[in-house]
């Protein structure tokens, strides 16, 4: 029998709270935030995450339900759906979140770095990193959705 821990240790789950929480006062557009978290669940298979932000993005209208249906074909969708600013935050954390080629491509930082000023681009690598970080640790330890025996 394979044995997986539930747990996580306070400070840990401190840690990276507090380091999602700054990350996502610093680019100081929740709908983007949520956004960006799906998206990066999304392609690490974290059901927990995406169950919770898809909660959370749909909580007061922050995220438009056009965007939670379509998301994961972001780049085949219209501009009336997804507008640059968002479809550049969408490829760096596709490219974050997967790193085909090692690494995060000079182009992808250059498109990105037309909508977003130097320090809301380095809270959104802060948040991006920070959600594939809670992806691998719900996802290694098989947390299902909505529990909370984490």
């Amino acid at each position: 029998m394979t044995v997986r821990t539930t747990r996580l240790d306070a400070g840990v789950r401190g840690a990276l709270r507090a380091v999602s929480a700054a990350a996502k006062r610093g680019l100081g557009d929740p709908g983007l935030a949520e956004l960006v978290q799906i998206r990066a669940s999304q392609l690490n298979h974290c059901a927990f995450c995406l169950d919770m932000h898809l909660a959370l993005a749909r909580e007061g209208g922050a995220v438009r339900e056009a965007q939670l249906d379509l998301l994961e074909a972001w780049s085949e969708a219209g501009d009336d759906v997804f507008d640059a600013r968002e479809r550049a935050a969408l490829e760096l954390t596709e490219a974050v979140t997967v790193l085909t080629e090692g690494f995060v491509p000079d182009e992808v930082y250059e498109r990105v770095a037309r909508h977003f000023d130097a320090a809301r681009l380095a809270h959104l690598v802060a948040l991006i990193t920070a959600v594939n970080g809670w992806n691998r640790l719900m996802v290694a330890r098989r947390i299902p959705p909505g529990s909370t025996d984490w």
